[in-house]
């Protein structure tokens, strides 16, 4: 095993413990307030009907050429791909704005 390969699997483990430190934490912090615990709930579920909205109006086409190898897309890979990019894209609008109206907001202040 060379030196690279020891490095990238040391920084493979720092990033799942972190991932996992980032998760958890918050969460033993918020049982002291539950209502926070709640507009998380609130915020999880919204992404979750978010996302049921734009994995049903994809579309399941797949192109020849990605259903033989290497891809070996299916119908059902397409539609979930789609999705998951049209939630995306509305998050990343939203993203947009609301960074417009705060700077605007701010602005008139």
């Amino acid at each position: 095993m060379d030196t690279y390969d020891i490095l990238l699997y040391g920084s493979y483990l720092l990033i799942l413990i972190g991932a996992i430190v980032a998760v958890v934490m918050p969460l033993i912090n918020s049982l002291d307030n539950p209502k926070s615990l709640l507009k998380t709930v609130v915020g999880i579920v919204g992404v979750g009907v978010l996302f049921f909205i734009a994995y049903s109006i994809s579309s399941n086409e797949v192109l020849p050429k990605f259903e033989a190898d290497p891809f070996n897309l299916t119908p059902e890979g397409s539609q979930l791909v789609g999705g998951m990019l049209i939630t995306t894209y509305v998050l990343s609008l939203v993203t947009i704005g609301s960074i417009f109206v705060t700077e605007v907001t701010k602005a008139i202040k």
